[in-house]
């Protein structure tokens, strides 16, 4: 079955270390990565079908949806519905050609895998020397100076996946939009979903794939924070003169639960 496959497949790609029980000491960093890989990949390629979409985008790269549509023999929208949650997990990517040797018409979105096969993604490579400098950058900042940097750069990362999630689309809803991010952010390793509170709306992390870093230096919330503005910005269709306020209400660098950006 597709599920025992794809748990063996999980655990074979589980770091040395991670499991329970093994005298290594506390494996909770670890079991909270391997938790939000599982998920991410769940979410992307739970459905047995889009997994073979997915592998058949690798093979034709600069497919189209009706291409799909007519290999799986699936009505278009269903085709389009399965490539755009593949591209919100940041598994393919969407651009708009014009098919080969045909100047005149309007162009088409087609579809690209990206990067190395998911499941060689599964874990955050964690360099100690990249954590260091972090450290000692964070350090020679100061807490305000960082903040700033960190929620700046989160911005504009954040803009950059919303660019690559819809080209030439036009503005989604904000609750629309907080829930695609949900999942963009969960292919990122933050174990996101998306929860209505009333007149706002929240997307709560149950993972921080900075792990203790953000623990001994929160001012990394604030690329969450960015992150989350910076995708609303590009799938809302702002301009950046009116960029939508995100609060952090909850952060696990405090000591919460979980973290969460709400709008």
């Amino acid at each position: 079955m597709h599920v025992d496959s794809d748990r063996r497949l999980l655990q074979a790609e589980r770091p040395p270390g991670a499991g329970a029980g093994d005298g290594r000491g506390d494996t909770s960093e670890s079991d909270g990565h391997f938790s939000a890989a599982v998920t991410a990949v769940t979410a992307a390629f739970g459905d047995p079908t889009r997994r073979e979409i997915y592998l058949f985008v690798r093979s034709n790269p600069g497919t189209t949806a009706s291409e799909v549509a007519a290999r799986f023999s699936l009505h278009p929208n269903v085709a389009r519905h399965h490539l755009e949650r593949l591209a919100t997990g940041g598994y393919v990517e969407i651009t708009m050609e014009r098919a080969a040797g045909n100047g005149a018409g309007r162009p088409s979105k087609r579809f690209r895998a990206v990067g190395n096969d998911p499941t060689l993604d599964l874990f955050t490579r964690r360099g100690d020397l990249l954590v260091l400098l972090l450290q000692e950058a964070l350090q020679l900042l100061g807490p305000a100076a960082a903040e700033g940097m960190a929620e700046r750069v989160g911005e504009e990362y954040g803009r950059t996946l919303a660019r690559q999630m819809s080209p030439g689309e036009g503005q989604r809803s904000l609750r629309t939009a907080m829930h695609a991010i949900a999942d963009t952010l969960t292919a990122h390793g933050f174990a996101a979903h998306a929860e209505d509170q009333g007149a706002s709306t929240a997307v709560v992390a149950d993972n921080c794939p900075f792990g203790n870093a953000a623990s001994q230096y929160p001012v990394l919330c604030a690329v969450d924070r960015g992150m989350v503005k910076g995708l609303l910005a590009g799938l809302c269709g702002d301009d950046g003169s009116g960029v939508v306020p995100v609060v952090l209400s909850s952060s696990r660098a405090r000591g919460d639960d979980a973290c969460a950006a709400v709008v």
